[in-house]
């Protein structure tokens, strides 16, 4: 329950006049002619400065689209051609406002001179969010900042702070109130995302290190990614004044409650760093799990994203890779050996037929020439010599079934020149005793057709 502890209710009634009182003397200030004339000029620069900004736009936007090679430049500079009439703005009410202050009174050109800097804070900030990439986020980031910086302009951020300052509530000994929440909560965000954006960067330096392996990389990066989450978290909590050593009992409850929940998901981790540190899947592996067969993109805390040769994507749990049978055609080494079975006529001399076979394997660039092709004579088949044609490739994220079918098409122009037959199944079928054919008696008419006709 929300309460007003230490504090008092007649301290949260004085801080709630206080703001009534602001909201008073600003509504009297707006209800004056000069503040009708004030909201006037706002409102004509606003219109001055849309029609520049409509007339500058497409000049504007041609020469930031010539600019090459700096995306966080081009970032910024997008962002400010999206707000291109708060950039004409801003200097058309500043002229105003300095002739104004020079025919009048100051205060007469109080609505002026927060309307400037109101469009100033935003403009700025609404530029400098952009370097965070999720619009989303950054849209968020910029309202909660220029709301921050709007109450200090207009003087409205203490009495605004003490009111929830004043409204709280308990938990044991620790007192929350509702401005410590608050702040905690922006506080979390914005460490939480300097953590994440820190982490990425560490990443993508980690990546850069050719003596890294690649599952060395990924792991580095995920531990630090984890470390720089969790100094953030506690850097947050400890920030607002919540003392760690209270969520010792609350912590360990919560722990054996998320232990039986995330089962699952602790597994997965956990299969994800064993993955990592036995090196057993590595990116660019080529695996085959059950009924999926393509090439590792990238190691993720909870899966494994695998691309087949269709182009579509699996998203494999880690705890796969460690609890079932997984074929990684490149573990220890690239090669591949790919077995092609064929049969040709008994009338084919089978010498000739190794010759010809392993010429055609041995002429096709993706089939290696370190270990060159074999052809063996595997057995008598009913209607055909059965043959298998072995080769080795080193490329088997380019496709198995490929590979097979160009070898296959070699053959059959390659025994088609040599005049090999490749003999079909067909079965004979020998009658020694012969048979007679006799004619069925023929019927006789019914009663009921004899009984018609009469």
């Amino acid at each position: 329950m929300f309460a007003t502890d230490g504090i008092g209710k007649g301290n949260l009634n004085e801080y709630g006049q206080m703001i009534l009182t602001k909201a008073h003397s600003l509504w009297s200030y707006l209800m004056q002619p000069w503040s009708a004339y004030q909201l006037l000029l706002i409102v004509g620069c606003f219109v001055i400065a849309w029609f520049a900004a409509k007339y500058a736009e497409p000049r504007a936007e041609a020469r930031v689209r010539n600019i090459k090679g700096n995306p966080g430049l081009l970032r910024m500079l997008s962002a400010l051609l999206r707000r291109l009439e708060w950039l004409f703005f801003i200097p058309v009410i500043g002229l105003v406002l300095l002739v104004m202050q020079s025919v009048t009174w100051p205060s007469r050109s109080y609505l002026i001179s927060i309307a400037l800097q109101l469009a100033t804070a935003w403009l700025v900030i609404a530029v400098l969010s952009r370097v965070i990439r999720t619009r989303t986020i950054s849209r968020m980031v910029a309202l909660v900042v220029w709301t921050i910086v709007a109450l200090n302009i207009t003087n409205l951020y203490t009495p605004i702070a003490d009111t929830l300052d004043s409204v709280s509530f308990g938990m044991g000994k620790t007192r929350f109130s509702m401005l410590q929440v608050i702040q905690g909560i922006l506080l979390i965000v914005s460490l939480l995302w300097i953590a994440n954006f820190t982490g990425n960067f560490v990443q993508n330096r980690i990546n850069r290190m050719e003596d890294l392996t690649p599952s060395l990389q990924v792991l580095i990066g995920k531990f630090v990614k984890i470390i720089l989450i969790i100094v953030a978290l506690t850097a947050a909590l400890s920030g607002i004044g919540l003392d760690l050593t209270a969520l010792t009992v609350f912590s360990g409850a919560v722990g054996v409650g998320l232990g039986f929940g995330l089962q699952k998901v602790v597994s997965n981790f956990i299969s994800g760093v064993i993955i990592l540190l036995d090196k057993s899947i590595k990116p660019g592996d080529t695996i085959t799990l059950e009924d999926t067969f393509g090439w590792v993109r990238e190691l993720r805390a909870r899966f494994v994203s695998v691309i087949t040769r269709d182009g579509k994507e699996y998203l494999i749990p880690n705890e796969d890779f460690i609890t079932r049978q997984v074929v990684n055609w490149s573990f220890s080494d690239d090669l591949v050996r790919i077995d092609v079975s064929f049969g040709v006529s008994y009338d084919s001399d089978p010498h000739e037929v190794i010759r010809i076979a392993k010429e055609v394997a041995g002429g096709i660039d993706r089939i290696s020439k370190v270990k060159p092709p074999v052809c063996w004579l595997v057995g008598f088949g009913d209607s055909s010599l059965d043959f298998v044609l072995r080769f080795w490739i080193s490329d088997p994220r380019n496709g198995l079934t490929n590979i097979r079918g160009t070898v296959l098409i070699g053959l059959w122009d390659a025994f088609k020149e040599a005049d090999i037959g490749i003999p079909f199944p067909h079965r004979e079928i020998i009658m020694r005793t012969p048979v007679e054919i006799t004619e069925p008696p023929a019927r006789k008419p019914s009663t009921r057709s004899q009984a018609r006709g009469k």
